[in-house]
């Protein structure tokens, strides 16, 4: 879904927000076309998300996709309450939009992006507390594996989240992006581009 306020610098999913990366066009479609159309295509799941799917309200999509027996998924950072009906609520945390406690209560699983070394502690210490599943998701910082520059630095986050989850053990569990693996941002132009976007004030990030 477009839009989304909370800017990431490092983020995979640039064409739903940033200026230099949304299509020229923008075609909103109904929700019951969104839901025929879902419901068409075989899927047996939706997944909302974008940008952040939460700045919406989502009453309308999840109730056309809920009459055609489709089970909803949402992934948020968390920050705005949920407008929706929804079997299943991913929350990845953002420090730039901490999460609301409502939220984190309705969390069927956490994903915590691991930007460095020190970012698991940091983590576990701001959500104490604060969340019931039994799904903690710990994945490592898209670009740091993608980028030469950085790729040092992304194998000692990769060590860092194998060594919590043997010490630790459930809720944690060592998560990946697969579908970087497997190229699907190269199927259209919505996720691109595949570095990270930089921290220029002047385009938004």
């Amino acid at each position: 879904m477009h839009g989304c306020p909370v800017k990431c610098s490092w983020c995979d999913s640039a064409g739903t927000w940033h200026p230099e990366h949304t299509p020229d066009e923008l075609e909103q479609i109904d929700p019951a076309t969104l839901a025929e159309d879902a419901f068409a295509s075989g899927c047996e799941i939706v997944v909302l998300t974008g940008g952040e799917p939460a700045i919406h309200d989502l009453m309308d999509i999840t109730h056309a996709l809920r009459i055609r027996s489709l089970p909803v998924h949402i992934e948020t950072c968390g920050a705005y309450p949920l407008r929706g009906e929804f079997d299943w609520v991913t929350l990845s945390p953002k420090w730039d939009a901490l999460p609301l406690d409502e939220t984190l209560a309705e969390a069927h699983e956490l994903k915590i992006i691991v930007e460095d070394e020190a970012s698991i502690e940091k983590w576990v210490a701001e959500l104490a507390g604060r969340y019931q599943t039994d799904q903690v998701w710990l994945h490592p910082e898209w670009s740091l594996l993608n980028d030469e520059s950085r790729r040092a630095e992304g194998k000692k986050v990769l060590s860092r989240i194998s060594e919590w989850v043997k010490e630790h053990g459930s809720p944690y569990r060592a998560g990946y992006q697969l579908h970087k693996v497997y190229q699907v941002d190269q199927q259209g132009s919505g996720s691109r581009p595949l570095v990270p976007l930089g921290g220029d004030p002047s385009k938004g990030v």
